[in-house]
């Protein structure tokens, strides 16, 4: 990691003249490339490392060509000579998702919505024109290939892990025909590919800027408008879709040469609502039915209702009936159940107790007289307490916490306790247990085991909504200046 910090610093000397005042490392998500917030005197910019350079390249190339043209994206300023680093427009860390989570169904999230839709098929539209498709990432466009990939992977990520009874080329012939159907749309322009509401950013002048369009090819604008309005984290209700859906084809008329001929727009739109959430499908299966990554499991049922939402009230227009079945497979109680786990209630009477603890102090002790329950060893971590700047800090600093994160396989670790305590959890829940007792150590009970206990209270808490009584032994010892609480 240092080494990137001393690239993006070495890039930004190169473009400004003068050294950074300090960098931060913004914390990892879905992609494998790294940000950094890079603080100058006046200004801040983002640095970004990508190992795919072909991946890069696509990003900058779009955004140098929208930039000209007054598009919502983020000015590049400079690219290192191995095209691995550049430097962009800090639109700041405020995403769209996050006004809706913190202000609900409200006017003003409806109408930063609206403006995000408007600035979409502006870019779509003006972007397109005299854009070399060749530069894309992967295919120049989504037709045909494009979107029988999508399906697939929605087949072999998500279908074929039910492992429910199917046929297999009547299957294969639908795609085919919905793929065929899709391919001879009316309408292709620039394609965002991944527009949803964490890679919308918005400023204090509520003004939205676009980030994360380096997947972008030619293709249906409509897929742009699903991915947004059918975004399962994003739950927008019904009315809304709807509106919004008549907003943006208001403002994207307006953008092209002619009427546009809403009928077929809408039978159109909503074929790619289809695609778009089956490829949803395919990621959140591959990400945590093969990966293990509990966010993406636990966000299947989402997923899952979010089909069956869109079949209650809409169809594709083409007659695809072995798909429908699976479909109807995918979106029964049956399966959404298998993945929605069980939740704890006011009444439930289970208190899993957490802690953290020093194997040279030893074991921490049961008040319940039921074994002590799990014992989790954190020492085959990479330990931050080897390195000088760590060793008076501990495992909820952010220094530390973003070298675990990035410079160890706690998170796979953590991905393998997770699936272990999960299934205890959920059955001392049906069972109506009283008390499970899990404990993290490492050396020091400083570092490792006190970063692990925290992530296992958090994700607990979030899955099961259980009660957890968090302690972290050898903090409750030391007078730390900024102490850790006995309990969350």
């Amino acid at each position: 990691m240092q080494n990137l910090i001393d690239a993006v610093k070495d890039l930004y000397c190169t473009w400004k003249g003068t050294e950074p005042l300090a960098v931060d490392v913004i914390p990892i998500s879905g992609s494998e490339r790294r940000y950094f917030r890079i603080h100058g005197k006046d200004e801040t910019v983002i640095g970004t490392y990508g190992a795919n350079i072909k991946e890069n390249e696509s990003f900058i190339y779009f955004s140098e060509n929208f930039y000209k043209k007054k598009l919502a994206v983020p000015e590049i300023y400079a690219v290192s000579n191995d095209r691995m680093y550049y430097l962009q427009e800090d639109f700041g860390d405020v995403s769209l998702l996050n006004h809706l989570e913190k202000d609900g169904f409200t006017q003003p999230v409806y109408a930063l919505f609206k403006k995000s839709l408007e600035e979409l098929a502006t870019l779509q539209v003006k972007g397109d024109n005299g854009l070399d498709y060749k530069r894309c990432l992967t295919n120049k466009e989504f037709g045909k290939e494009a979107i029988m990939a999508d399906l697939l992977y929605f087949k072999y990520y998500f279908l074929d892990a039910l492992r429910k009874p199917y046929d297999k080329q009547k299957l294969i012939k639908d795609f085919e025909a919905l793929s065929n159907y899709l391919t001879h749309t009316e309408y292709k322009y620039f394609m965002f590919r991944d527009f949803q509401s964490r890679n919308i950013l918005v400023k204090e002048d509520n003004s939205v800027h676009f980030i994360d369009y380096q997947g972008g090819m030619k293709g249906a604008p409509q897929y742009d408008v699903a991915s947004m309005l059918w975004q399962a984290r994003a739950n927008l209700p019904a009315e809304w879709k709807e509106s919004l859906l008549d907003d943006y084809m208001h403002t994207f008329e307006a953008l092209i040469d002619g009427p546009l001929d809403r009928i077929v727009f809408r039978s159109q739109y909503n074929g790619y609502v289809l695609i778009r959430l089956l490829q949803v499908l395919g990621a959140y299966g591959f990400r945590g039915l093969f990966e293990r990554k509990a966010q993406f499991l636990t966000a299947i049922p989402l997923g899952l209702r979010n089909l069956r939402e869109f079949f209650t009230h809409q169809s594709v227009g083409i007659a695809v009936p072995e798909f429908r079945k699976v479909l109807d497979i995918c979106v029964s109680d049956e399966i959404i159940q298998q993945f929605t786990p069980t939740q704890a209630s006011e009444q439930t009477p289970l208190l899993v107790k957490i802690c953290s603890f020093s194997y040279r102090k030893g074991l921490p002790q049961d008040e319940t007289n039921n074994g002590g329950g799990f014992v989790f060893d954190c020492r085959g971590i990479l330990n931050p307490g080897r390195i000088d700047e760590f060793k008076t800090q501990h495992g909820r600093d952010k220094p530390v916490k973003d070298f675990l994160e990035q410079q160890t396989q706690m998170l796979s670790y953590l991905n393998s306790v997770f699936d272990i305590v999960d299934m205890t959890v959920e059955d001392y829940i049906k069972r109506d247990f009283e008390s499970l007792m899990v404990s993290f150590g490492c050396t020091g009970g400083q570092h490792r085991s006190v970063y692990a206990a925290d992530a296992l209270a958090r994700h607990l808490r979030n899955k099961f909504k259980v009660k957890i009584e968090l302690r972290h032994m050898v903090q409750d010892e030391k007078n730390w200046s900024n102490p850790l609480p006995a309990k969350q």
